[in-house]
């Protein structure tokens, strides 16, 4: 079995279901030693066994993403235990599930890249002091539709029946936080990645109405096929070389145009912690 993993640490959001499940059993199995951050310890029960059958067992920590004071406590409880992260994979988020989070921004933005983004900017110290080291943000080629944030419409219920496009526009932050990190950590030995893993089968649609859900499966790859880019910004080399890049299909690709405005994700950095600070 390759083992070329094993002196690695790496925290995964979501990791109970889908691609990140998928995830973090193909990295338990190459040895790495994995935090997987949810809301429930029952519903990772099963992925935490399948994880000590192949490697280092793996601790589960508490994480709310929809709530702020939770993503403190996490990010709390993971840096008093004193360990390096050398990958944090961003890989856990909502689509078609309408409302607010607990501190009242719309549900698929909060939890889509608020949690995220704060989560990140309190570990960041720590993976700076663990690099060579990655931040992984799983986004989706559904930015593509998005045209910028209403910064207005994020403070209130979703506003869309399908909620796809809140979907689009927490997206594009993924990809625009991915950017902002590498200009700001450049030279840190840090490096970011945004990507999409294709249009998965996974609990990701489950706000979906089921006969929507139903037919879109016919189209979509499974979680195992899903999890290959994530793995791939993760780990292989060759990811590792530029920081900022988008990926499909374990190759880089071009994202939005305006994913591609610096000063959208300077701006998005500033807003967003405006936004949890508050």
């Amino acid at each position: 079995m390759n083992q070329d993993l094993q002196d690695k640490t790496i925290l995964i959001t979501g990791a109970n279901t889908g691609i990140g499940r998928a995830t973090a059993v193909a990295l338990a199995a190459r040895g790495a030693r994995l935090f997987l951050l949810g809301r429930s310890e029952e519903r990772h029960r099963e992925v935490l066994t399948d994880v000590a059958a192949l490697g280092p067992p793996a601790t589960w920590l508490p994480l709310d993403l929809g709530s702020l004071a939770s993503v403190r406590q996490c990010a709390q409880r993971f840096l008093a235990l004193d360990q390096p992260i050398h990958v944090l994979l961003n890989n856990a988020g909502l689509a078609g599930n309408p409302g607010v989070t607990d501190d009242g921004f719309e549900r698929t933005f909060g939890v889509n890249h608020l949690g995220p983004f704060l989560l990140t900017e309190l570990l960041l110290e720590c993976i700076k002091q663990s690099a060579p080291s990655r931040i992984v943000n799983v986004a989706s080629m559904a930015h593509y539709k998005a045209t910028g944030v209403d910064w207005e419409a994020v403070r209130q219920p979703t506003r869309t029946i399908t909620g796809l496009p809140e979907y689009q526009v927490s997206k594009l932050c993924n990809v625009l936080h991915a950017k902002e990190l590498a200009m700001r950590l450049d030279g840190s030995g840090v490096v970011t990645s945004s990507l999409h893993p294709g249009v998965i089968a996974s609990d990701v649609w489950r706000g979906v109405p089921w006969g929507v859900r139903h037919v879109m499966r016919w189209f979509m790859k499974s979680n195992e096929e899903g999890a290959a880019t994530s793995i791939h910004c993760a780990t292989a080399e060759e990811a590792g070389k530029e920081s900022g890049l988008y990926w499909d299909e374990c190759k880089v690709k071009w994202p939005s145009r305006v994913a591609q405005e610096p000063e959208r994700a300077v701006e998005l950095r500033e807003r967003s912690l405006a936004l949890v600070q508050e």
